[in-house]
């Protein structure tokens, strides 16, 4: 039994919805495939994390570590007190608090994002595949995780599925975004992986340039994304039928994103691939008129482990 709910008011609703009609332009537009009884909820929530992250933005990428660990530790104690039920007296965090208790969405997977900015802040790089996968997991697997909770699919093979397609989309973004985090002093491509290749990190970080041997990094990581949004199509049956298209969208064109990635040479140094307006139309399409049945070949992987990396989360679900 969920707890009792701490009062929101449809104008506090409505003030989550323009923050993101401002700022997030992409989640207005993908909640209309959405039912309202989601949208509303996942407004909430997007929006919290929408505040939470222009929190860390504003000290800017080269505030110092403690600086970045108070910002977040603040954010934190404000989503203690709106799971708690006693809210910070904003239209945001009264919303999220309401949802938290409506929908018993489990206060870790917040915790877990927020810990996922604190990462971004300190500048962490990541050695493997799977510390990739870790900080993927609390960006994104978290957002996969939540917006299962809010369609009312909490099993766990259902939950595993959606932070598959979370990781892949933080992977899909990871994989454009090389040239234009190198430009910000960032690297997220596996530290490891790229010491293979003979690429030295810190040296390419001084002159991001693209070479085979990095669009061969890029192709790598690509098809370990492509391995997930496989393994998350399993998961599309499992939803609600009427949240179905939506996140089959979302999965479609987060995929395409990588097949223009991969027709530029894996080259995401010198360009960030877009997926056009009229392909994206298109692939909405295709996922309103698909069936509700995976594939086949998706549908063998709908009880597949999940990573080890989003077990926490899971675990946290129960």
């Amino acid at each position: 039994m969920h707890r009792s709910s701490p009062e929101a008011s449809a104008a506090d609703f409505a003030a989550c919805r323009d923050l993101l009609r401002k700022g997030s332009k992409s989640f207005a537009a993908a909640a209309l495939l959405l039912p309202a009884r989601v949208r509303e909820p996942a407004a909430a929530f997007y929006a919290f994390c929408r505040v939470a992250d222009d929190a860390v933005d504003e000290l800017g990428e080269h505030a110092p570590p403690a600086a970045a660990a108070a910002a977040v530790a603040a954010l934190r104690e404000r989503l203690a007190r709106a799971a708690a039920g006693r809210p910070d007296d904003s239209p945001v965090d009264r919303a999220l608090a309401h949802v938290m208790a409506e929908h018993g969405l489990p206060r870790a997977f917040i915790e877990a994002l927020l810990e996922g900015f604190a990462w971004d802040a300190e500048g962490r790089r990541y050695e493997t595949l799977s510390d990739l996968n870790a900080y993927a997991a609390r960006v994104a697997g978290t957002v996969g995780a939540t917006m299962s909770t809010l369609m009312g699919a909490r099993g766990p093979d259902a939950l595993a599925r959606a932070c598959d397609l979370g990781v892949a989309m933080q992977l899909t973004n990871i994989a454009r975004d090389v040239g234009e985090d190198a430009r910000r002093g960032r690297i997220y491509l596996p530290l490891a992986w790229m010491r293979e290749a003979g690429i030295a990190p810190d040296g390419w970080l001084a002159r991001p340039v693209f070479d085979d041997r990095l669009g061969r990094l890029v192709a790598r990581l690509l098809a370990e994304a492509e391995a997930l949004y496989l393994r998350a199509g399993a998961g599309i049956p499992m939803l609600p039928r009427d949240c179905r298209p939506a996140i089959q969208a979302a999965r479609l064109i987060y995929a395409d994103i990588g097949r223009v990635i991969a027709r530029r040479g894996f080259d995401s140094v010198s360009t960030r691939a877009v997926v056009s307006p009229g392909r994206k139309a298109w692939l909405v399409l295709r996922a309103l008129l698909r069936r509700s049945v995976a594939p086949a070949e998706a549908r063998a992987h709908g009880a597949a482990p999940p990573l080890d990396e989003v077990r926490f989360l899971l675990e946290a679900a129960r």
